[in-house]
């Protein structure tokens, strides 16, 4: 069924792209990539999720561990290319009467221009809820963005950048089937956490409104 499901996503995305661009066929996109990314994070086509992670460990294993450059691979890639298809279009001369018709690959403009159409909403989301946590003085959400943004330059000074993306492609393709399968007990350990947390948070805000207090009746 999930197989059905997604492909039925793709045929979604490939019959939109083959359309005019317009707003409505970019969210369309954009609820149909959402649904394939929920069935490759929760392995439900195990086959999809296991390539996919299996090709992002290739690339970090190319360009970490053997030290490849991204220029040398790509004109590595390219001179394949150029040499398959040489054989190709010689090999069905010398073969048949006639030459076969190469294949010729061709990307669709539709396409970069959705996909950047999709990343330039998510950040400028991002950009919103940012200035949506300074603007509104909620101390409690400011507190926890400011936290998270110190958390991941900290994890940022470790490694470089393609180690932080192929961490986070690795937790979310088994965070979610971990939480998935031990729904209830990450539950309880994150509600005795959280209940902590607003514990010291109110003892905080207490102290601080003390503090204020005594200030008051100096003054």
């Amino acid at each position: 069924m999930y197989g059905i499901y997604t492909q039925f996503n793709l045929r979604c995305i490939l019959f939109m792209s083959s359309k005019s661009f317009n707003f409505t066929s970019v969210f369309l996109i954009f609820l149909a990539l959402n649904a394939i990314a929920a069935d490759v994070l929760l392995w439900r086509n195990k086959t999809i999720s296991a390539s996919f992670l299996t090709g992002a460990t290739i690339v970090w294993v190319l360009f970490e561990w053997l030290n490849y450059n991204f220029i040398s691979l790509l004109c590595f890639v390219l001179v394949l290319g150029l040499l398959a298809q040489f054989l190709w279009s010689n090999a069905s001369g010398f073969l048949n009467s006639t030459p076969s018709q190469v294949p010729r690959f061709v990307v669709p403009e539709e396409l970069f221009v959705n996909i950047a159409t999709v990343i330039g909403n998510e950040v400028n989301r991002g950009l919103r809820f940012l200035q949506d946590v300074s603007c509104e003085g909620n101390l409690k959400t400011f507190l926890i963005v400011v936290v998270s943004l110190w958390a991941g330059s900290v994890i940022g000074s470790w490694c470089n950048f393609l180690t932080v993306i192929y961490i986070g492609i690795v937790a979310a393709h088994t965070l979610p089937v971990l939480y998935e399968r031990y729904e209830d007990e990450v539950d309880n350990f994150v509600l005795k956490v959280f209940g902590q947390i607003q514990n010291n948070y109110r003892k905080l805000d207490a102290g601080v409104l003390k503090g204020k207090l005594k200030v008051k009746k100096h003054d």
